[in-house]
C-alpha cells in the first residue's frame, strides 16, 4: 500500500503536462477512441500544455519582476506574501488528506453524472488541488478527516454545477465546443464577478461603453492588434516599475509575445482534444441518447483569448494599486499577478469580451479577494508548512488563488464555525 502511494505521488509530482496526457489517453480508450489516435491526442494535449506553460512562464518571470520593483519603488508596506497558485497547489497535493481524496473526487464526479446532477466529466486531474486544498484547510481547522472529506466534496459539487451553468457561455465565447471549465479559483471569482459585471452593464452611461479587441483594432488599426496592445501595456508597466526605456521596451516585447503566442498554444491543445471530444460525444449518444456530457478542462484554455488576456494585463497595475489603498489589506500581490486572466475568464465571457466592463468587475472582485486572502493568511501559512522553501520566509503567506477565492474562503469560515464541535 505504501509503495503504491509512493508511485501515485511520484506521478502526480510530474505535474499537469504528464498527468493530463495520461488521463486523456485512458479517457480516450474508455470512449472507444482507437489506441493510436488516443495516444496521439494525449501527446498533442501534453505538448499544448507545455507550450501554454512556457508562455505563462514568460509572463510570470517578466511581469513578476516588474511588479516587485513597482512595489519597492513606491515603498508599499504589505506584510503577507502572495506565494502564488503553484505553491498553494503543491501544498494541497502534499497535504495528509490528498491521497484519500483522489479516488473520492473521481468517484463523486462519476456518481453525479450517473444521477444527472452534472454534465461535467472533470478530467483535469491536476486541478483537483482546488478540492484537496479546501480539504486540507478543513483538516487544519477541525483536525477531523471526515470533515476534510466533506468540504472537499462540497467544493467539488458546487464547482461542477457552476461549470455546467456557465458552459454554454464559455463554449460560445471561447469557441470550445463540448468543454466546461471546472477550475476551482476560476469558478470562485466568476461566481461573484459575473453578477457584478451584469450590474455594471445596467448602469446608465457606463452600459453603453463598448471596448473590445475588435473595436480597439477597428479604431486604432495596427495599434489595436493584440500583440501591440501587449507591447504598450508592457512598456507602461515597465516605466511604472522604474525601468529605463530600453528595459521597458523589452518587457513590452515579452508581453506582446504572450498575446501572440498564447492563442496558438491553446489551438494546439484543442487539436489534441478534438478526437477525444468527438469520441465521448459518439459514445454517450449511443448509450444516453438524451444526455450531453462536457469535458471539464483547465481554464488555461480561456486565457488565450485577446479580450481576456487584455483584461488580465490591465488589472495587474490596478491590483497593485488596490493592495495599497484598500483599508485592512495586508497582502502583497506577486505570485498570482500573472494568473489574473484565469480569474477573469468567466467575467470576460459573460460580458462578451467588453474589456471596459470586465476590468471594472475584475477590479471589484480582486478587491474582495485581497481582503479574503488577508483573512485567510494564518491558515494558509499553516498549510504551507510542508514546503521547506516557504518556512524560511519569516512572514505570513497567502495567495489570490486560494486565500482570495470566494468558495475556499467560505469553506474556511464554515470550518471555523463548526470546529468547536470536533474539540
Amino acid at each position: 500500500m505504501e509503495k503504491g502511494l509512493e508511485i501515485i505521488q511520484y506521478v502526480l509530482g510530474l505535474g499537469p503536462t504528464v498527468i493530463l496526457p495520461i488521463a486523456i489517453f485512458f479517457i480516450g480508450l474508455f470512449f472507444r477512441v482507437k489506441p493510436g489516435r488516443a495516444f496521439q491526442s494525449a501527446i498533442t494535449v501534453g505538448i499544448g500544455f507545455v507550450g501554454i506553460n512556457l508562455v505563462i512562464g514568460l509572463l510570470s518571470e517578466n511581469l513578476g519582476v516588474a511588479s516587485q520593483q513597482m512595489v519597492e519603488r513606491f515603498g508599499l508596506e504589505l506584510t503577507v506574501i502572495d506565494a502564488g497558485w503553484p505553491s498553494a497547489a503543491a501544498a494541497a497535493w502534499a497535504s495528509p488528506v490528498a491521497a484519500i481524496l483522489i479516488p473520492i473526487i473521481i468517484a463523486v464526479n462519476l456518481f453525479l453524472i450517473f444521477i444527472k446532477f452534472t454534465k461535467t466529466l472533470d478530467i483535469d486531474i491536476w486541478n483537483f488541488h482546488h478540492f484537496m486544498g479546501v480539504g486540507a484547510v478543513g483538516y487544519i481547522v477541525t483536525g477531523n478527516i471526515f470533515w476534510a472529506i466533506f468540504v472537499a466534496v462540497l467544493m467539488e459539487v458546487i464547482v461542477l454545477k457552476v461549470a455546467d451553468m456557465f458552459a454554454p457561455t464559455i463554449q460560445e465565447f471561447y469557441g470550445l465546443p463540448g468543454i466546461s471549465l471546472p477550475t476551482g479559483a476560476t469558478v470562485s471569482y466568476g461566481l461573484i464577478g459575473v453578477p457584478i459585471g451584469w450590474l455594471i452593464s445596467k448602469i446608465p452611461g457606463i452600459k453603453n461603453i463598448e471596448i473590445s479587441p475588435e473595436t480597439i483594432q477597428k479604431r486604432f488599426g495596427v495599434f489595436g492588434e493584440p500583440m501591440i496592445m501587449g507591447l504598450i501595456i508592457g512598456i507602461v508597466i515597465g516605466l511604472l516599475a522604474g525601468y529605463d526605456v530600453g528595459s521597458a521596451f523589452q518587457l513590452g516585447i515579452s508581453l506582446g509575445a504572450v498575446m501572440l503566442l498564447m492563442p496558438r498554444m491553446v489551438k494546439i491543445l484543442m487539436e489534441g482534444l478534438l478526437p477525444i471530444s468527438e469520441g465521448a460525444r459518439t459514445y454517450l449518444q449511443t448509450r444516453y441518447k438524451d444526455r450531453e456530457i462536457y469535458l471539464g478542462l483547465d481554464a488555461a484554455l480561456a486565457i488565450g483569448h485577446p479580450a481576456n488576456i487584455s483584461v488580465g494585463l490591465i488589472l495587474v497595475p490596478i491590483t497593485l494599486f488596490l493592495a495599497v489603498i484598500i483599508p485592512g489589506n495586508k497582502v502583497l500581490p506577486f505570485g498570482d499577478l500573472a494568473t489574473i486572466p484565469f480569474y477573469t475568464a468567466y467575467i470576460t465571457a459573460s460580458r462578451k469580451g467588453n474589456i471596459f466592463h470586465s476590468v471594472i468587475a475584475g477590479a471589484i472582485v480582486i478587491s474582495l479577494g485581497l481582503l479574503m486572502a488577508t483573512n485567510f493568511a494564518p491558515v494558509h501559512t499553516e498549510m504551507m508548512q510542508g514546503l521547506d522553501q516557504f518556512t524560511k520566509l519569516g512572514s505570513d503567506i497567502s495567495s489570490l488563488d486560494t486565500g482570495g477565492a470566494s468558495l475556499k474562503w467560505l469553506i474556511l469560515k464554515l470550518s471555523q464555525l463548526v470546529a468547536p464541535l470536533f474539540n
